[in-house]
């Protein structure tokens, strides 16, 4: 368990090279070590104790916090995201992480936004989807649910290395005192939902997780988000919209889905919305083809992570037996090895880099520190 520490002050131990990014429980600043001979860089996430435009006002810590900190205390995993330590100064809560150079989600536009779009080498997909799953397989034996996995929130490090990150979202699942559902009306960024979650399930499983990892696993393919759907905002507080654009996205790629092919969805509650959808067959075969996609053991993987029916969509563990790891190109723990091109690192503003000040979103970059329209995907959710 990293060390408490509660008389140390941040800037004493670290410099501070830039601001990363914001969100919606605080700023990330990339930082670098002041101990002699340590010239080691970590991502500090800073948690904001008040509400912006209002006079500073301590409430105590947020419930993401208190999760994220008591779960990342306790997991070691060279494919989760190592928290260094936990500094509390002046009612702020200051997590130390291990740093990384590159998330997915950066990687995919890398690719995307070339000139002459080259996709991603099968061999970095590979390396990038098993170290993946090995971490989700890792969370899932420790019975934590991530609940908020997308490209935005899966690091790279320089050697390519994969780390999950962001366990903001996370539950542990074993002997829930009441439903998972409860507290937390919507969770995953809506691309990444799995479709028992868009239905209304409230005692929901580890498959959640599996789901948006097939949806990943398509997007470094395909270069964009399978399933790209609009959000319904939420009118009421009280009250969760049915998302049906989204669930119009999935079924028109995967089909309808039948009793036949999900035996329990008619328990699901919001089950009779799907009688006002138009019947589609199953085209997920048709779309891995027309993205330029021809191995068929790639698709015999995502069709596995992408089953409707959450008890036979494929667990983390299987998946990584799956044998589209153990033909063709040899599998390598490092998702760089043999590329002849290198990625951009990071993006680190220094305006709004002043770590001691309070509040969180003044100027500095949108929450995916890379410019543009890619801000409003890491909002979803």
């Amino acid at each position: 368990m990293p060390p408490y520490r509660s008389k140390v002050r941040v800037l004493e131990k670290y410099q501070i090279i830039g601001f990363i990014s914001s969100g919606t429980y605080g700023r990330v600043y990339k930082a670098r070590s002041r101990t002699p001979g340590n010239k080691k860089e970590f991502a500090i996430k800073k948690f904001k104790p008040d509400k912006e435009g209002e006079v500073i006002q301590y409430t105590g810590i947020s419930q993401s916090a208190c999760r994220e900190m008591a779960l990342c205390s306790e997991l070691s995993h060279e494919n989760v995201i190592h928290l260094h330590e936990i500094i509390l100064e002046d009612k702020c809560i200051y997590m130390v992480f291990e740093y990384a150079e590159h998330d997915l989600l950066q990687i995919i536009h890398y690719h995307s936004q070339n000139p002459d779009r080259r996709p991603i080498p099968e061999t970095t997909v590979k390396s990038v989807l098993w170290q993946l799953l090995n971490g989700v397989s890792y969370l899932h034996q420790n019975w934590v649910l991530h609940r908020d996995l997308k490209p935005a929130n899966i690091m790279v490090t320089a050697a390519g290395e994969v780390k999950i990150g962001d366990l903001g979202l996370a539950r542990l699942f074993y002997k829930p005192i009441q439903s998972l559902y409860t507290g937390d009306k919507v969770v995953v960024t809506i691309w990444y939902r799995a479709p028992e979650l868009l239905l209304g399930s409230k005692h929901y499983t580890t498959a959640i997780d599996t789901w948006a990892v097939g949806c990943i696993f398509a997007e470094l393919l395909a270069l964009r988000p399978i399933f790209k759907g609009e959000e319904a905002k939420m009118e009421k507080k009280s009250t969760v919209p049915f998302q049906r654009n989204q669930m119009q996205k999935i079924i028109e790629i995967l089909g309808t889905p039948t009793p036949e092919r999900w035996p329990d969805v008619r328990q699901n509650p919001e089950y009779h919305q799907l009688s006002s959808f138009k019947q589609y067959g199953d085209n997920l075969k048709a779309w891995y083809q027309q993205i330029g996609q021809t191995n068929p053991q790639g698709y015999d993987l995502l069709a596995g992570l992408l089953n409707y029916d959450p008890t036979q969509r494929l667990s983390a563990q299987q998946a990584l037996e799956h044998p589209y790891f153990h033909e063709g190109a040899k599998l390598s723990l490092n998702a760089f090895e043999g590329q002849t091109f290198e990625y951009p690192h990071r993006r680190v503003t220094q305006e709004d880099n002043d770590i001691s000040l309070p509040g969180t979103k003044r100027s500095g970059l949108p929450d995916d520190s890379i410019a543009g329209n890619r801000a409003k995907r890491l909002k979803e959710g």
